[in-house]
């Protein structure tokens, strides 16, 4: 049996592994020269910082995942961070958050006093909503209705509070705006708004201190090499710059796909990428999605180490609420932004000359084309890094050797839903089954993985729905696969170090 993916991002280079470890021959096709998808680095001589994700939550299922796919823990190495970042608030106070409970009590009271009940509460209430969660909605696809539609599913719903949003639900537990605001800002790493999102996407900052905020030796991006040895150890054929026009359908039933005007065949198709893109290729008229909010970027390498301050900080507008606004329905340039610096050279000196960093600032932003980038973008960069001279990186500008900005524009240029920068919005309306799922409804061997497919973005959930991808052929072929195991001694070999 012969499966094809079509796209090389961390959903269809996982799947890629699982899938042969199911006895399939694997094809990975990608239209770029290189594999990874959002995992890459921006890079200039000796400096190189990761593209897109730079946050590493979930670890045990990130382990378990690659473990799945026969790669060991000593592979790669995962640091935990134990002042995980530092939250800068308009009136200049600073709060940080840390892996020990203890300390964020402290934390807690030293910045918003009064405040540490209700953390303790928030925290036992939502180790019984992770638990509910990652077993009613994390581990498995809803593959038809009744899966979705039960009492058991809709009443962990209700149970999680999903009715409402995340600033909403966060006020059960806080009365500070500012804390309110530092236990909702996550919502932005997959591109939802804090006020809109539902509420059982504050799982996202209870994990961090349940699970820890780590961080990938060498950047996110350091992993694709480390799965390009494995694919290739495992037979994959990967085939880059190789765009996958359409799937090639009989009915029902995808024979293959066409490339450059060639049918390469295949018994199982998988579509890795933003699925509202991928979707095209099955000629099927297109569901109207939401996108995620987009990033404005500023890739930097800079000839000096700001050893003050830590791996990552966020700077909060003065008004968080008017910020969102401007973002998600105003669609226009924040006024006041929001910023993020991923400053890893404190901790990885390999992503710099000795004595210099590089260093990596996003900025919320609308997604699509409502601002004129070309226009905007210069002027708005200044804008950002003279807002972060006066918050403590002193000297930037004079400092910067090599700037590198990235845009919506370009997102969508290289085909990323909308010009978001995290698939689909983590809408309650695109959550669960009314999202994309690892089994294309229509389809007897149409399958998909990535940021916009269930159970959403970020790396270790996109591993996890590779996973649940793979489990879902393999069920469904489970007479053939059976019976090639038999026909075929299949094994994985460990690649050469």
């Amino acid at each position: 049996m012969k499966a094809l993916i079509a796209g090389g991002g961390i959903g269809g280079m996982i799947g890629a592994l699982l899938l042969r470890k199911q006895g399939l021959d694997v094809t990975l096709l990608e239209k770029e020269d290189r594999l990874g998808g959002r995992l890459q680095y921006a890079q200039q001589g000796e400096f190189k910082i990761d593209k897109g994700p730079t946050i590493v939550l979930l670890p045990e299922m990130f382990r378990k995942v690659m473990q799945m796919a026969g790669i060991p823990d000593h592979e790669y190495d995962l640091i935990r961070l134990n002042s995980m970042y530092d939250i800068h608030f308009h009136d200049g106070k600073t709060y940080t958050k840390y892996a020990e409970e203890a300390n964020q009590l402290n934390e807690i009271e030293r910045v918003f006093p009064g405040e540490s009940a209700g953390f303790t509460r928030f925290m036992a209430d939502m180790r019984v909503r992770f638990k509910k969660g990652n077993e009613a909605f994390l581990s498995r696809p809803f593959l038809t209705k009744s899966s979705f539609f039960n009492l058991e599913t809709l009443s962990s719903l209700v149970k999680m509070k999903a009715y409402k949003g995340v600033e909403s639900g966060l006020s059960d537990y806080f009365t500070d705006p500012d804390l309110i605001n530092a236990y909702a800002l996550q919502t932005l790493y997959i591109g939802g708004n804090p006020y809109t999102t539902p509420s059982i996407y504050s799982l996202v900052s209870f994990s961090e201190h349940e699970h820890g905020v780590y961080y990938v030796k060498g950047g996110y991006a350091s992993i694709v090499e480390l799965l390009e040895r494995y694919l290739a150890s495992a037979g994959v054929e990967v085939q880059c710059q190789t765009p996958v026009d359409r799937v090639c359908l009989n009915g029902t039933k995808a024979e293959g796909v066409e490339s450059n005007g060639q049918l390469i065949k295949a018994d199982v198709v998988v579509l890795n990428g933003d699925f509202p893109g991928a979707e095209t290729l099955l000629g099927q008229k297109k569901r109207t999605y939401r996108p995620s909010s987009g990033c404005f970027l500023l890739y930097l390498g800079v000839n000096k180490v700001y050893k003050n301050k830590r791996m990552h900080q966020f700077y909060l507008s003065k008004s968080f609420k008017q910020n969102m606004r401007d973002i998600f329905q105003d669609q226009k340039l924040p006024g006041d932004p929001s910023v993020y610096v991923f400053n890893p050279s404190v901790t990885d000196p390999s992503l710099a000359p000795d004595g210099k960093s590089a260093m990596y600032v996003l900025v919320p932003v609308p997604s699509g084309e409502a601002v004129d980038w070309e226009k905007e973008k210069s002027a708005f960069s200044e804008r950002i890094l003279s807002l972060l001279e006066k918050n403590g990186f002193e000297g930037l500008q004079d400092a910067i050797e090599w700037m590198e900005i990235r845009t919506p524009k370009e997102a969508m240029a290289e085909g990323l839903f909308g010009g978001g920068s995290f698939g689909i919005a983590p809408a309650l309306s695109q959550s669960g089954i009314f999202r994309p799922q690892v089994k294309v409804k229509g389809f007897d061997n149409v399958y998909a993985a990535g940021a916009s497919v269930h159970p959403g973005g970020g790396v270790p959930i996109v591993m996890q729905g590779a996973a649940m991808m793979a489990d879902a052929v393999a069920n469904d072929f489970k007479t053939q696969l059976e019976k090639r195991r038999n026909d075929h001694e299949y094994s994985t070999r460990v690649p050469n170090m």
